[in-house]
């Protein structure tokens, strides 16, 4: 199902931290309580995303330049286009755009229905 109307304009409203999502599909999956929704996904040049989480596990694909992945727990790592990583439900994470050039990615989430996509974390 493709999103429309007055949930797509709030979805695709630009977020402060030069991370923006464009939500461009949502479906029901096979786990009861779950959804999965497909997002494109940008960070400005010289921005972040900013430490969040989500409500289920984030599937993306760098399709565009590249960004520092920082998971609390790990290495940070530098992902560039053609590469793709997996965070588990609920582990904070950020990207960092160090470039000149927007990062674009396609996310993938399978996440809780009824909960924000991310939450911020301090």
């Amino acid at each position: 199902m493709l999103f429309n109307g007055p949930a797509m304009a709030q979805a695709n409203a630009p977020q402060a931290s030069g991370l923006s999502r464009t939500l461009v599909g949502r479906a029901d999956v096979s786990v009861p309580g779950r959804e999965a929704v497909v997002a494109k996904v940008e960070v400005a040049p010289g921005s972040r995303a900013g430490r969040h989480t989500h409500p289920g596990d984030e599937i993306s694909y760098v399709t565009d330049g590249e960004v520092d992945l920082l998971v609390d727990g790990q290495p940070a790592r530098t992902l560039k286009a053609g590469e793709s990583f997996v965070i588990p439900a609920g582990v904070v994470h950020d990207a960092h755009n160090a470039s000149g050039a927007p990062a674009r990615l396609v996310g993938v989430y399978v996440v809780e229905k009824g909960r924000p996509l991310a939450t911020p974390v301090p």
